[in-house]
């Protein structure tokens, strides 16, 4: 797996992870892939933050067979949907709303729950300053792709 960071036109930056870079470029001209956001679906890679170049070093070990790679993705992939479901089930879901919500609950206006949500870098940083704790990571895309579906 390789994790891309993207941007959809609106400037909403986002990580998406995928088998290689020959997957993202077919999700892209696709049009599979949406901002988790605002559901824009122009989105752009943008350049890696960093990368590290050791000289000297070892040979990586060898790649795992096709077959025994492939077993490892669905593994990987059955764990994160498994994942996926129990923050549907046990986390509420406040949509756009989740940097207001997190507020609230931090200052005792709502009551203390599980909530999942999306926010801005804009309003991370401000959650931060706050000390409000949470943690951000991509979620599975339920996106229907059937054809006439959307």
């Amino acid at each position: 797996m390789v994790i891309y960071d993207l941007m959809c036109s609106q400037g909403h930056h986002f990580e998406g992870w995928f088998q290689d870079l020959d997957d993202l470029s077919a999700q892209l001209e696709q049009k599979l892939l949406a901002c988790p956001i605002c559901a824009d679906e122009n989105i752009s890679r943008l350049p890696s933050t960093f990368g590290l170049v050791k000289s000297g070093r070892p040979e990586p070990p060898a790649a795992p067979q096709p077959e025994a790679a492939a077993g490892q993705a669905r593994e990987f992939m059955r764990r994160w949907e498994d994942f996926s479901h129990k923050l549907d089930r046990e986390f509420d879901d406040v949509g756009a709303g989740f940097a207001d919500e997190a507020l609230k609950m931090h200052y005792g206006v709502s009551e203390r729950r599980n909530i999942r949500g999306m926010s801005t870098e804009g309003q991370d940083e401000m959650l931060r300053k706050e000390g409000v704790e949470f943690f951000k990571f991509p979620v599975l895309s339920r996106k229907n792709t059937s054809p006439g579906g959307n």
